[in-house]
Order: C-alpha cells, then structure tokens, then sequence
C-alpha cells in the first residue's frame, strides 16, 4: 500500500509499526527521502511539514493553531489541513499568503515555540471544525496525554463566550480510548442516532475488543479499513470473530473508511434502521 494513502488513513500521522503492517521499510525511508511523508519526534511519521506551517505563522506575525498545531502535537487528524491554519492578533493586517486565518488575542500562556498548547488547541479546533473533525482531535489529544479532560474543560471555562457550548459538548464526547480518528467519525455519527449509545474499544468475551459497542442493545460498529485486514490470517481472525458475535446474539455493523469520511449520511441511515429493528426485536418501547 502506497505510505501516502496509509498514513492518510491512520489519521496523518502514524508510528512506525503502524506503517510496517501495509508498507515496507524500504517505502516509508524512500517516502520520508523524496518529502512525501516527514519524520516526527518519537519515531512518528506525518504527512504535514509542521516545520512550514510555524514558519508560515511567524513570517505572518501569528501563532500555528487549530488543525496545524495539531499536527504539530503529533496528534491523528480526520483530514490534514491542507493549508497552515494560524491565528493572527486583532490589529494585524490580512497577510496575502496561502493561510487558513484566525482573528484572536491569544495571551503568551497559551502558546510555546509559537504553537497553541495542547488545550488551546482542542478547544480551537472544537468551536472551528465541523463536530466530528473536533472530536478525532480532543480524542488523539486524552489518548497521547498531552493534555487531561479536567484542563480541556478549565481551557472551555476561560475561552470566549463565542461557541462555548458546542466546545464543550466536543470535550464532554471525548474519549481516549478511540483508537484512531475513523473511529471517532463512526462515533460521532453514531451519537445523533436515537436510541443508540455506543462505548468504544469494548472486550467482548471469546470475540476481543470490538471498535464500538451498544451494550444494552448488542450492537457492535466496526471501522474496518480492508487493506489492513487482507492477508488470510486476518481474513481467518474475522471470520472466528464475527461468527463469534454471531453465536452471542449481537448484531455487526461493518463501515469501511470511505463511507465514514465521504458518505456519513449512509452511515447513519444504516445505523438508524439497525437501531430500529434491534429495538423492535428486543421489545424496547418505540
């Protein structure tokens, strides 16, 4: 599988021995050489020149922010920005350059090396980005520690009024269990289904650990990415486990990347109907 297209679906940004399951070392190191792809701190790889986007900031007179000082972190993203995002002061004049522009007084606490904290930056990205987008990036931030649910919630309470609400209902979804920004998407849809609550990253008794769960109903969602599961070892894994859910009595949902990211109004039809039935099946009041 080409490096480019496996890192864009492991979120943008991926270590080593994530790649190493769909690509060769040779591809990634040749990858990284030709500038397709850089090398972050920790043995990560990103599809972002983070290094441009601070120098895009500072020539601008502002600070990396949003998407681009998530990258910066190192945190999985839904979609790469595909311009540097930065936050300009008030009274600076529009530069012309190719920027995804910001207006704010962002106050020295919280920035460092001129990129927005950690929890400045989910709270951006949560008021900024269409819901789902903002929850893969508060789940990367729990889920590699940069930062803690009590300070998104204390970086929420001192933000502006301006979209508050809906920055703190992205914070209060987090979860960092998700183990990838695929499955927040799935998630995010699957929170305006009625009747439908779903915990990722469940174990599931001789099945694993399934990508999300609605335990009361017996509902399990996966986010499968085929290309990850194409050898016949993993063919073999799913078959036992879904023959295995099967045998328990729970209904599978299987999406795969391009629904989730291109078509999510077909994934929530689905989920919807499923829902419907299994509750019908179960006995649930309508």
């Amino acid at each position: 599988m080409d490096v480019v297209d496996a890192l864009r679906q492991l979120g943008g940004v991926a270590v080593y021995e994530e790649l190493a399951g769909v690509c060769t070392e040779w591809q990634v190191r040749r990858a990284a050489t030709d500038g397709r792809i850089v090398r972050l701190r920790r043995n990560r790889y990103a599809l972002v020149d983070t290094d441009a986007h601070v120098a895009a900031a500072v020539a601008a007179g502002g600070v990396v922010s949003h998407l681009s000082a998530a990258a910066v972190w190192g945190w999985k993203l839904k979609h790469e920005p595909v311009r540097p995002w930065v936050t300009l002061p008030r009274t600076r004049r529009r530069p012309i350059d190719n920027l995804e522009i910001r207006w704010a007084d962002v106050p020295d606490s919280d920035v460092t090396r001129h990129v927005t904290r950690p929890a400045r930056t989910v709270v951006d990205c949560a008021k900024a980005l269409p819901f789902d987008e903002a929850l893969a990036v508060a789940d990367s931030a729990l889920r590699g520690g940069e930062v803690s649910r009590r300070e998104l919630l204390e970086a929420v309470r001192r933000s502006s009024r301006n979209r508050r609400t809906k920055a703190l209902e992205v914070v209060e979804a987090a979860d960092p269990r998700a183990a990838n920004p695929f499955e927040s998407v799935v998630r995010a849809i699957a929170r305006d289904v009625r009747g439908l609550t779903v915990v990722p990253q469940v174990q599931i008794p001789r099945v694993g650990r399934v990508d999300l769960c609605d335990e009361e109903l017996g509902i399990v969602i996966e986010a499968e990415s085929h290309e990850f599961h194409s050898s016949p070892a993993g063919l073999r894994k799913d078959v036992s486990r879904y023959t295995e859910c099967a045998r328990q009595g729970l209904v599978v949902v299987r999406f795969v990347w391009g629904q989730a990211m291109n078509q999510p109004e077909q994934v929530r039809e689905a989920l919807v109907e499923v829902v419907a039935r299994r509750r019908r099946d179960l006995g649930f009041a309508a």
